[in-house]
C-alpha cells in the first residue's frame, strides 16, 4: 500500500510504501464497529446511582384506609408506582460497562480501520512534526498551511513543546502510536503519521 507524503504546505510530495497487513487491508465494519463500542463502554465510570424503595426518603405510614376511598390499595407512599417512590431495578455504583476485546480481533480491527482511511485518502505521513516552541500560534500556522482543521497527529515521540503547543487547539489531538484508539481514528477528519510512528505500527498491528 502506498500512502502519500506531505510537505509543509500539506501537498502530496511522493508515495511511501507502507506494508499491506496494516494499512491494506479489507475493511471490516462489523468488527471496527464492536471495537469502538468496547472503546466508549470500557470508558464508562459506572459511578451513577438511584434509590430503591428502600433507601428513598418516605414515611412509612399508610397514605389513606384500605376501603372505602375508591383508590387502588396502598401501604406506603415509596411504592414504584408512586411518584417520587423508588426505582423497581435502580442502577448501583458497581456497576460494571466494560466490554471484553480479544488482541487479535483488537488488532485487525484497528488494522481495518487505518486500511480505511488510506482508501479513502484521510491518512498521510509526513516526515516529521516538531514546534521549537510551546506555543499554540505556531503550530495552528502549521496546520492552517497545510489546509487541516480537524486533525489526529500520531507522532513517534511527543515531545513537551508539541504537547504544550498543542492541548489547547481545538479539534486537534496529539498522541504516540501506543495511545491512537479507534474512537478518535474514526473522528476526525484526517490522520496525519510521522514517517517513523508508520514502523511502529506495523510492529503493533502488522
Amino acid at each position: 500500500m502506498q500512502l502519500e507524503l506531505l510537505n509543509e504546505q500539506g501537498q502530496a510530495s511522493s508515495k511511501l510504501e507502507a506494508p499491506d497487513t496494516v494499512f491494506g487491508r479489507e475493511y471490516n465494519e462489523a468488527l471496527v464497529h464492536q471495537i469502538v463500542v468496547a472503546f466508549q463502554a470500557n470508558a464508562r465510570q459506572g459511578t451513577r446511582a438511584q434509590k430503591d424503595r428502600a433507601t428513598v426518603k418516605h414515611s412509612t405510614k399508610k397514605p389513606f384506609k384500605q376501603k372505602g376511598t375508591g383508590n387502588a390499595r396502598a401501604g406506603m407512599t415509596s411504592s414504584p408506582l408512586w411518584r417520587g417512590g423508588g426505582r423497581i431495578f435502580p442502577n448501583s455504583p458497581e456497576e460494571n460497562f466494560s466490554q471484553k476485546v480479544n488482541k487479535k480481533m483488537y488488532r485487525a480491527g484497528m488494522a481495518s480501520i487505518f486500511s480505511q482511511l488510506a482508501r479513502e485518502g484521510r491518512l498521510a505521513v509526513v516526515e516529521s512534526l516538531k514546534v521549537d516552541s510551546p506555543k499554540t500560534k505556531a503550530l495552528a500556522a502549521k496546520f492552517k498551511a497545510m489546509k487541516l482543521d480537524s486533525v489526529l497527529v500520531i507522532a513517534d515521540e511527543v515531545d513537551e513543546n508539541l504537547y504544550l503547543a498543542s492541548r489547547n487547539l481545538a479539534n486537534v489531538l496529539v498522541v504516540e502510536p501506543r495511545y491512537a484508539d479507534p474512537l478518535s481514528l474514526v473522528h476526525y477528519r484526517k490522520v496525519l503519521v510521522t514517517k517513523a510512528a508508520v514502523d511502529q505500527l506495523k510492529e503493533m498491528y502488522a
